[in-house]
């Protein structure tokens, strides 16, 4: 299937690439302008748009602005999810709750410096 592109509206460009390069293992692929920058992380492409940059980042026809926020997120994997929340909560990060214990594995979510939300998901280990 190849690369899938996610975009998320931040007010800080520089503020997200220092988030998610630091804390969550993405690279940068491009920045050309201080209002949109590209990530990227395995197949992931992050697109990172300040509110009133480029194309994705104008007014609709109603006059909203697009925004960050919201529940709607990308999932990382993760192999040990304990870890990375210990070290996160050293570095400050912002959490919506705390690990949740699924079917599947356990979750917790994180903002990123806009209000972006993050699931960081360490499957079960399948026998």
């Amino acid at each position: 299937m190849g690369t899938v592109n996610v975009r998320y509206i931040v007010d800080d460009v520089k503020a997200a690439i220092s988030f998610y390069t630091n804390h969550l293992g993405f690279n940068v692929e491009m920045n050309p302008a201080p209002g949109f920058a590209m990530l990227s992380r395995g197949d992931l492409r992050l697109l990172l748009n300040a509110p009133g940059a480029g194309g994705a980042g104008q007014s609709m026809p109603d006059g909203k602005n697009p925004e960050p926020g919201g529940w709607n997120r990308i999932q990382i994997h993760v192999d040990d999810l304990d870890t990375l929340v210990s070290n996160l909560r050293n570095a400050n990060v912002q959490f919506r709750n705390d690990i949740v214990k699924g079917n599947g594995g356990k979750q917790i979510l994180i903002d990123d410096p806009a209000g972006n939300c993050i699931e960081l998901f360490e499957p079960y280990e399948r026998n």
